[in-house]
């Protein structure tokens, strides 16, 4: 039988290891695993939140894509030119999937959704990055696994992505771009859906889930958000291509907690940007990643990561950093 959490009772970090290899360190838990088993072994309705940056195109984190990435070879990982004077990290080629692929990104995200439906609390929301190009195709593959869509938020960063001449006809066409150059980040809000009947008032009641946590000044959570690319500081810290900056990652952790209080996981981990984030804000949080090495770089990278100073954003909005 299936065990269930169904009051406002918060279980603590350590009993979820589910049978992985696990460490606890400060307010979190680190798990080396398959996320998707992870979130099927948790105790039903055990999750308040999930906060979490996904493989976009699924298989650009397979261990021989990221040996492609480190060689410098290519694979899915493409090597760009510089744009404007500016050297380019390597990123993947989102634009060019074939039907197999795009059926494979889709099966991968509505799995994942059953998986999250299990774990999460009824009302508990999950925030999930994504990309200009294939965010249509998650997020119906999301709303598909049975996630209520509640909206995007949109993280305004200017990237060096997109922007590009058309490939080697560069100076047949010195006026023309392929694609716009990207300027944002949409990030998909989903939630559990409530019990039929019920108001987020009794829900928040009941499981401490069903809204959003609004910022310190008393103001509502706001779905543009101005931010940044992530710092050297930060870069040198973590070792990851997708890293988030903290200045980020702590506005979500912070308002995915309507209350204040229950476990945020991310199943993505990488190098923990979230879990750093969550840490930094004294809230509990479990991340799991299946990549030893990037386990490993988190363990390291984490304590450093959310002792970052928070600065000041630009809406006047502050938030401290947690100290024990």
């Amino acid at each position: 039988m299936t065990r269930t959490i169904s009051t406002h009772k918060i279980l603590d970090i350590t009993d979820l290891s589910c049978g992985f290899e696990a460490r606890q360190m400060g307010h979190y838990l680190l798990v080396h695993g398959d996320c998707f088993e992870w979130l099927r072994r948790l105790p039903e309705n055990t999750l308040h939140a999930i906060v979490t940056d996904p493989p976009y195109g699924v298989h650009e984190y397979n261990l021989d894509e990221l040996e492609k990435r480190e060689k410098g070879t290519g694979g899915i990982w493409r090597i760009p030119p510089r744009f404007d004077g500016h050297l380019r990290s390597p990123l993947p080629r989102f634009t060019a999937f074939n039907k197999n692929e795009l059926a494979e990104i889709r099966k991968f995200f509505f799995n994942f959704a059953k998986a999250a439906t299990h774990a999460l609390r009824p009302g508990g929301h999950i925030f999930i990055a994504s990309n200009a190009i294939i965010s249509q195709l998650t997020f119906s593959a999301l709303i598909e696994g049975g996630l209520e869509f509640r909206g995007e938020i949109i993280r305004l960063v200017r990237t060096l992505r997109g922007g590009d001449r058309p490939k080697n006809a560069e100076s047949e066409f010195p006026h023309v771009s392929s694609l716009p150059r990207g300027c944002y980040e949409p990030w998909g809000l989903f939630r559990k859906p409530l019990p039929s009947g019920m108001k987020v008032s009794e829900c928040l009641r009941q499981f401490g889930t069903g809204g959003l946590r609004r910022r310190q000044d008393g103001l509502p959570f706001e779905d543009v958000i101005q931010s940044e690319r992530t710092t050297q500081q930060e870069r040198k810290i973590a070792d990851h291509p997708s890293l988030k900056p903290q200045s980020f990652m702590r506005r979500l952790v912070w308002t995915a907690l309507p209350l204040g209080k229950g476990i945020i996981a991310d199943p993505f981990m990488g190098a923990g940007s979230t879990v750093a984030a969550a840490e930094a804000m004294g809230l509990p949080c479990v991340g799991i990643e299946r990549h030893k090495n990037y386990f490993n770089v988190a363990i390291r990278a984490i304590p450093k990561l959310a002792q970052i100073h928070q600065p000041e954003s630009l809406s006047g909005e502050k938030l401290p950093l947690f100290s024990a």
